[in-house]
């Protein structure tokens, strides 16, 4: 479980109804399955899977009861090898009254019994009949040869060998109410959630369970795994589908569909669920179980659990920040490039500013940048002549990035200005005493600093904004001039990582509707991400490319979620990118990167500490304001120190 990982099954088995020795011989071999199989160490099987759900009066009689008790407990004796946590739903007699539990098995061990608290008694559903609620304090009962199991809703089971998984159990309807009791679980620590369930199939309902699973793993910050009663069930008046599903955070990762396989199985992140919540001030979680009111039952997964390294197979998206399914990536689009023209719109509103500069380059950026401030003063009904476009042609401009600019402007209505700036550089080289001839980081920040200055300077002739064109990448690794292309009067891009700019651009391109923008469009995503700051080739095409200096866009923005957004160690990131872009790129290139990264990252800081204002469009953002409170003096050494190990 190295990283947090935590395989789990939900799994609905074969059962016939009222044959305890046939569903536990089944329930038996659908544990050894999930844990021998799929290595799950926690595992969940259906409501009242060991006498079957829809037993309906047969719950009364004496020798139902009594065979599901040893039904339980031979369960237990035949799963104590399995290095795993099981729960299986049982019915309960305690003081002269049946309840309907989810047992919690470990290492032969019953070690603790969750009744449901909400019992159905209504269309379909007539629990009431049978079942009455469970207590919420847990106190000790017999059952199943164990002289002092817990028995009580309050119940947590904790792993010895990973504190971030702690466990805890609702039964099927107590999902369904208002106030879940898997609320109450979650505050008292519990990560992952345990739902043993029997939900009939209904048109509609699978969407319905579905999103509720989803939803409340969202809402709890917390792993869910649901497995409901299949098809072995009575069909007198309802039929059961086997819905098995298993979430994180929001995040559907398995599911076995209606009628499907049976089976959902992944892998939860408990640490990463841990991390979210520590930085959530407004998740609240008792101090400890005991102090909400909890009893804590212990489980051991094995000796070698903390040390073993659980097998990946759900999905981990090599590029975060951007959807891979077309639709939501329009949608995305769509709305990103909504969120920073109204966040530009208002500024100039308020400034009451009816010019915005920008320096146009000919790349990706500063493109996306214009397209914004043209949606913006569309937004407030000026004339798009007010976004004043300048272009700067220096040491490293070619012919195509500078055509591409000048075309871009005329097709999008902005005004077009073209100001040189090898004059001017060469008379600062002349002022502070650089040779020309030497390409060094004085040659290049020079020019990034004088095309700043031209545009601040037009900004207050023209009584206009400076538009800045940087985005959350460069930021992220520092990739930008000190006060030069690092500075604005407003950064549009500021929020947007690398790899979603090349699809806003991309977007506005099959969206215009204009031919000749769209064109350009094309063009400039055809182009070398470059700073041109060193001269051309000779056959005039760009020397200078980003990728090949600082490394591929695609594993920082990974690298960047990652680290900002979920707080995952050097190796954990390591891991996670070899896995979800190691047919692209070989260990030892993703290990590099990471080095640089990590390295960027904490040395630039001082760079994001001084940011212009600029709108966060996604869950993750550098803005000293907002997501990074950062010192610029931190030290790389713990987290390089970890690389080297790798």
């Amino acid at each position: 479980m190295i990283d947090g990982f935590v395989k789990v099954a939900a799994v609905t088995p074969e059962v016939r109804v009222a044959d305890v020795a046939f569903n536990v011989e089944a329930c038996v071999a659908a544990a050894r399955e999930a844990a021998e199989k799929d290595g799950a160490a926690v595992i969940v099987l259906p409501e009242l899977a060991i006498t079957g759900y829809t037993c309906e009066d047969l719950f009364w009689q004496d020798s139902l009861v009594r065979a599901a008790e040893a039904g339980l407990a031979e369960f237990a004796e035949r799963t104590e090898d399995l290095p795993a946590l099981i729960l299986v739903g049982v019915p309960v007699r305690a003081g002269g009254k049946l309840y309907n539990c989810a047992a919690a098995v470990s290492r032969g061990e019953v070690l603790g019994l969750v009744p449901k608290t909400h019992i159905p008694t209504y269309n379909e559903f007539y629990e009431g009949r049978h079942f009455v609620p469970g207590p919420s304090d847990a106190t000790l009962v017999s059952f199943a040869g164990n002289q002092d199991t817990l028995f009580g809703t309050n119940l947590l089971f904790a792993c010895e060998e990973l504190p971030e998984l702690v466990v805890a159990a609702e039964v099927c309807e107590d999902l369904w109410v208002p106030n879940p009791p898997s609320t109450a679980h979650a505050q008292a620590g519990a990560t992952l959630i345990c739902n043993l369930s029997a939900s009939n199939a209904i048109v509609g309902k699978a969407d319905y369970r579905r999103s509720l699973v989803s939803g409340q793993s969202a809402r709890l910050v917390c792993g869910y795994v649901y497995a409901s009663a299949g098809t072995g069930e009575s069909t007198q008046d309802l039929v059961f589908s086997g819905h098995d599903l298993v979430a994180e955070n929001g995040r559907l990762l398995a599911e076995g569909r209606p009628f499907g396989c049976g089976r959902a199985v992944s892998e939860v992140d408990v640490r990463l669920l841990a991390q979210e919540r520590t930085r959530m001030s407004t998740f609240e979680v008792a101090p400890s179980p005991e102090a909400a009111g909890y009893a804590v039952a212990s489980f051991s997964l094995g000796a070698d659990a903390s040390a073993r390294e659980t097998t990946l197979t759900r999905w981990v998206d090599p590029h975060p920040f951007v959807p891979s399914d077309a639709g939501r990536r329009a949608e995305r689009c769509e709305d990103v490039f909504s969120i920073q023209a109204h966040g530009l719109a208002k500024r100039l509103a308020h400034t009451r500013s009816r010019r915005a500069v920008i320096g146009l380059s000919g790349g990706l950026d500063s493109t996306l940048a214009l397209l914004v401030a043209v949606r913006a003063f569309d937004l407030l009904a000026l004339p798009r002549d007010g976004v004043i476009a300048v272009t700067m042609p220096g040491f490293g401009t070619t012919d195509r990035t500078y055509n591409n600019a000048c075309e871009l402007a005329r097709t999008v209505g902005a005004e077009l200005r073209e100001i040189g700036i090898a004059a001017a550089v060469r008379q600062h080289f002349a002022d502070i005493g650089h040779d020309e001839s030497v390409h060094d980081v004085t040659y290049e920040n020079s020019q990034a600093r004088e095309r700043t200055q031209i545009l601040m300077d037009v900004a207050n002739q023209e009584g206009g904004l400076v538009i800045g064109t940087g985005d959350l990448s460069e930021l992220a690794l520092g990739w930008a001039t000190y006060n030069g292309d690092h500075m604005s009067m407003y950064a549009v891009n500021a929020g947007v990582p690398k790899t979603l700019v090349r699809h806003l651009v991309r977007y506005v391109a099959d969206t215009c509707g204009d031919d000749a923008e769209a064109r350009v469009l094309l063009d400039v995503l055809d182009t070398p991400v470059s700073p041109e700051l060193l001269p051309a080739t000779g056959d005039g095409t760009i020397a200078q490319r980003t990728e090949d200096l600082v490394g591929p866009y695609e594993l920082h923005d990974f690298f960047l979620y990652e680290v900002l957004r979920r707080g995952s160690s050097p190796r954990k990131v390591y891991r996670l990118a070899r896995y979800a872009l190691g047919e692209k790129y070989d260990d030892a290139t993703i290990l590099s990167w990471l080095k640089v990264f990590y390295r960027r990252y904490f040395a630039q800081q001082f760079k994001r500490s001084c940011l212009p204002d600029g709108p966060k469009v996604g869950s993750a953002a550098v803005s000293p304001r907002g997501d990074l409170r950062m010192p610029s003096d931190a030290c790389a050494t713990l987290w390089l120190a970890e690389l080297e190990t790798l």
